[in-house]
């Protein structure tokens, strides 16, 4: 069953006015018709609702029906040092799928790219609207934010906010004898902890000093095996570990 995000709140009726791109989806490549199921989705929760009318714009009418939120029990943002390409895109995509709550890019020491300010806006537009699409299909109850990037020192302010952080540190993965992320994150959740904050460098990784600095505002490293994992890789095998200890 397609799935779309509304913005506007249902009315006393229990009707939605679905415009702009998810209408035309509706409409123009679904195709879809008076009498047909769609699932809408508004502040988290998601409704089965049928279609009422079809047009330039769509109306829909809830069933009584609420699907049961998809959503991982704590909150997983990523924040991850400017990587070359189109590595955020897949990171947005494949990290909206997998569960992740917020998308936090930052200039790292090592960071080859150079944030445009004229252009970013744009970007960051995108990001969001491939988040939102990977949402839709993953049939998620939350879009993932994605945040403009930001500086390191303000990644340093934020730690504060979180239960966990934790740092992948390809120097800890080097270790012979390195502690479990499995066993970290049993902690966490006998903790009870509601949100955790992942941070991720570049490619060349987190500089000694940012590491050490993250290390001293609270972070602590976690170990994703004895293997140097690529820049969009690492914050996807970190998703798939939370996934699979708290799910």
């Amino acid at each position: 069953m397609q799935r779309y995000f509304v913005r506007e709140p249902f009315n006393e009726n229990k009707e939605v006015m679905i415009t702009g791109e998810n209408a035309r989806h509706i409409s123009k490549v679904m195709r879809m018709e008076e009498g047909e199921n769609i699932v809408a989705v508004h502040n988290g929760i998601a409704f089965k609702c049928k279609i009422i009318s079809v047009g330039q714009e769509v109306y829909v009418k809830q069933t009584g029906d609420i699907i049961p939120s998809p959503e991982m029990p704590i909150k997983v943002d990523v924040a991850c040092g400017l990587p070359k390409g189109d590595k955020l895109e897949l990171i947005s995509q494949k990290g909206t799928e997998l569960g992740m709550h917020a998308l936090i890019p930052f200039s790292a020491e090592r960071s080859i790219v150079k944030w445009d300010e004229k252009k970013g806006e744009k970007k960051t537009e995108r990001l969001q609207k491939i988040a939102q699409e990977a949402a839709e299909q993953s049939h998620r109850t939350h879009i993932p934010a994605i945040h403009t990037p930001i500086s390191f020192q303000e990644i340093l302010s934020i730690i504060p906010k979180y239960d966990a952080v934790f740092l992948a540190d390809e120097e800890d993965a080097k270790q012979e004898i390195r502690t479990r992320f499995a066993d970290k994150l049993k902690k966490v959740y006998d903790n009870e902890s509601k949100s955790i904050l992942l941070i991720f460098g570049p490619e060349g990784g987190i500089s000694r000093k940012e590491a050490d600095r993250l290390l001293e505002a609270g972070a602590e490293t976690m170990s994703l095996g004895p293997r140097i994992l690529r820049a969009e890789t690492a914050p996807l095998y970190a998703l798939s570990a939370i996934s699979y200890e708290f799910e």
